[in-house]
């Protein structure tokens, strides 16, 4: 392989493997663009396990491929994804084994509104977490406001449309403007204060609008300032920011989020056409209502004249009535009463019957027997336990060692204190231990004649 990988080729048409123009291509690659910057945006983002990052750059007309590797893919603090603009450093190499043309990066950047797309994402992140986007949180707008206080410029299309809203729906509600710039380096202060006076204004709702634009032009609505400021209004807050595609971070916050300023002025204004409508149709559900309610009264009250009789009839029925409940009374007494002596005489024939002295002269008559019963059974029971014990020693000492022993028998005993049974059970040279009737002795075995004896053919 030649030492300069650069040097032209020799006349004598020499050929290069694959892999040799590859290197020398990357070589060449990384030699002439060792670190540029790129701006684009990315699309085909990969995140395989390794930690590596794989993406492909592109703008309008052309596109090349990316490659972070792990450890400079940890020092990006921002969250990449399709979609985002990014500016990004490197060297410019070849993947040799595909020949691919691609960046080698060490450092990514947001670019223009990918920075402020990231700033807005974090903000979204950090409130939501927080609970500002809570639904729980969020306060319903009045069915019929009275005042509204209107945050947003005091000059444009704005406030013009909000105005021309409730003059066709709700010419009764009464408008104010809390005059803010919403776009600079101003607005986001201003907001803040305008948003402040108006809570403090006890109005029944107020509205935060601003007509469409840029995402920069938009940004003061996306400032924790003016969020924050969102969250801490009491009076229910409607948020039209943009037009019907523009999100911003004072919607997530705000009570309602409207489309549009026109759209925030609806839902504030009730239709007074459809108001009256309504007032009629309930002025004749009320009149309805009350002639069938009349009806059914007169009915009741016809029912009640005809069952209302003279108060000296009523009385005389409750007498009457009065009179036959006193006799019920008194019979019913009679017949508890009666019931209740007849009980008490069998209850006191029982107790006689069932009188204590009785019992306890035949529980002492039975004591008395089983006193005169106790010695004999006593007596009779030692004596058969006694000839009982007899037979018992008396087996015993058939069956006893001892017994054996006593008629000139001995007892082997080996090492371990047991009996030895059997020739088998000994080896010559062994020591036992005899055990006779009276007294031990210590013997050893000469021979168990287990093993057989070779004797010489010559003696």
């Amino acid at each position: 392989m030649l030492n300069d990988p650069f040097q032209r080729l020799g006349l004598d048409r020499e050929a290069l493997s694959v892999s040799q123009l590859n290197n020398r291509a990357r070589l060449l690659l990384e030699d002439v663009f060792a670190q540029v910057w790129v701006e684009g945006e990315i699309s085909n983002l990969a995140k395989p396990a390794s930690g590596h990052l794989y993406f492909t750059l592109k703008d309008s007309q052309a596109q090349v491929r990316c490659a972070l590797f792990r450890q400079n893919a940890a020092r990006v603090r921002q969250a990449l994804r399709d979609g985002l603009a990014v500016r990004v450093r490197g060297k410019v190499s070849l993947f040799e084994g595909r020949g691919d043309y691609q960046l080698i990066l060490d450092t990514v950047e947001p670019a223009g509104d990918g920075a402020l797309r990231l700033a807005f994402e974090a903000l979204k992140e950090k409130l939501s977490a927080e609970g500002l986007f809570a639904s729980e949180r969020k306060r319903a707008l009045p069915a019929h406001p009275q005042r509204i206080g209107i945050v947003s410029s005091p000059t444009g299309a704005v406030i013009r449309d909000i105005i021309s809203v409730f003059r066709r729906r709700a010419p009764q509600v009464a408008l104010t403007l809390i005059p803010t710039a919403v776009q600079g380096r101003e607005a986001t202060a201003q907001i803040v204060r305008a948003l402040q006076l108006a809570d403090r204004a006890g109005f029944d709702a107020i509205i935060l609008a601003r007509g469409g634009g840029s995402l920069e032009d938009l940004w003061c609505f996306n400032e924790e300032a003016v969020a924050r400021a969102v969250a801490d209004c009491v009076t229910p807050i409607v948020s039209a920011v943009g037009h019907e595609t523009d999100v911003s971070i004072s919607d997530f916050v705000a009570d309602v989020r409207a489309p549009t300023p026109s759209a925030a002025a609806e839902l504030l204004a009730p239709d007074s056409s459809d108001l009256q409508r309504r007032l009629d149709s309930l002025n004749r559900r009320l009149a309805l209502s009350l002639r069938s309610r009349l009806s059914r009264e007169q009915l009741r009250l016809d029912g009640l004249a005809r069952r209302l009789r003279h108060p000296g009839e009523r009385l005389r029925q409750q007498a009457q009535r009065l009179d036959d409940l006193d006799m019920r009374l008194r019979r019913a007494f009679a017949q508890q009463s009666t019931s209740r002596h007849e009980r008490l005489a069998r209850l006191d024939g029982r107790l006689h019957a069932q009188h204590p002295g009785r019992a306890l002269a035949l529980l002492r008559q039975r004591l008395d027997s089983l006193g005169e019963r106790l010695p004999r059974a006593i007596e009779l029971q030692l004596r058969q336990q006694r000839q009982q014990l007899e037979n018992l020693v008396q087996t015993l000492h058939i069956v006893s060692p001892l017994a054996t022993l006593g008629r000139g028998y001995s007892i082997l005993l080996d090492e371990r204190g047991q009996a030895v049974r059997s020739a088998a059970q000994t080896r010559p040279g062994q020591r036992l231990k005899a055990r006779l009737s009276e007294g031990e002795l210590d013997v050893r075995v000469e021979d168990n004649h287990l093993t057989p004896v070779t004797l010489s053919l010559l003696d």
